[in-house]
């Protein structure tokens, strides 16, 4: 039996992720060590759907984190979010290097918001506003450079992950979150099938305008390799785990989940808290109730 071009084929896909491995791992020590990264990098990293942006920024957190202790993480994914359940826009701070980069963990924001939807196609505008809102707010109280000899006040780096829908209204949010926030590096994750993915250049800006000071970094992605760091997602089942996980925290540690029907019946079997009417007190804010209308206002308040 000639198993020869088996062993062939194994190999060479072995080798393509050898190189993969190598070609992410010199991207990720160039952002975090190279010599003009002061301030400290922001870093976007941008591509179709399953390509591997999220195997890449764990990576590249855990490279920045080995130099800088602390770095902010800015999650635009609401479909398919690194750290909360489905539907948020949330920014984070790690100070701990990921130990399992396959394992995929809750981890409570510093801020974030619910948008409630997992496609911006609803309310883009709504969504670039929680973005802005979240990266004005790492500006304020983690890019600071009036003590840069106090490493807990000095800035630290941010990474931005980004949805995988990148054409229509995927696309809209992206070139206006990347002309809002001018990052130092974009990394673009491309695949094989050239029409899934985004523009070369600097795609987002307008055609007159001059080209900023920007790292533009392509790497390929990640399919068969890097094979320690990828976690492959399907989109629906991983958005149920996250949820089942997140709502898992309200139950007890010892109750069985394996499927939505058991979280319902855990949630069910939670005896609902109760508060009596006399401990009650209602204020009302802004405006006068009239005396012979309270009453009804609080009944119907309750």
């Amino acid at each position: 039996m000639d198993t020869g071009g088996d062993c062939s084929g194994g190999g060479g896909l072995e080798e393509e992720a050898a190189r993969r491995e190598r070609e992410w791992e010199e991207v990720v020590e160039a952002v975090a060590y190279d010599s003009c990264t002061w301030p400290p990098p922001v870093v976007a990293v941008c591509g179709p759907g399953n390509s591997g942006k999220s195997a890449f920024c764990r990576l590249l957190l855990n490279t920045l984190i080995a130099r800088y202790r602390k770095v902010g993480y800015l999650d635009i994914d609401v479909g398919q979010p690194e750290f909360t359940p489905p539907g948020f826009v949330s920014l984070h701070v790690l100070e701990e290097q990921a130990k399992d980069l396959t394992i995929l963990y809750l981890r409570n924001p510093k801020r974030c918001f619910f948008f409630g939807d997992v496609c911006a196609k609803r309310n883009p505008k709504l969504l670039l506003t929680y973005i802005f809102d979240l990266y004005d707010y790492f500006l304020k109280e983690f890019y600071c450079f009036r003590e840069v000899d106090n490493p807990e006040k000095s800035a630290i780096p941010l990474v931005i992950n980004t949805s995988g829908w990148v054409k229509g209204t995927g696309f809209y949010v992206l070139t206006e979150m990347l002309k809002y926030v001018s990052p130092t590096h974009v990394i673009r994750v491309s695949t094989t099938v050239e029409h899934k993915n985004l523009p070369g250049g600097t795609f987002w800006m307008n055609q007159y305008d001059a080209d900023p000071p920007i790292n533009l970094v392509e790497i390929g992605a990640a399919h068969n390799s890097p094979r320690h760091l990828l976690v492959k997602k399907e989109a629906k089942i991983t958005r149920d785990l996250r949820l089942m996980a997140y709502f898992r925290q309200c139950l007890p540690r010892d109750f069985n989940i394996s499927c939505f029907d058991d979280l319902i019946r855990g949630f069910v079997s939670i005896h609902p808290f109760q508060l009596r009417l006399s401990k009650i007190h209602v204020i009302d804010l802004h405006r006068q109730v009239l005396s012979k209308l309270y009453i009804f206002q609080k009944t119907a308040f309750i």
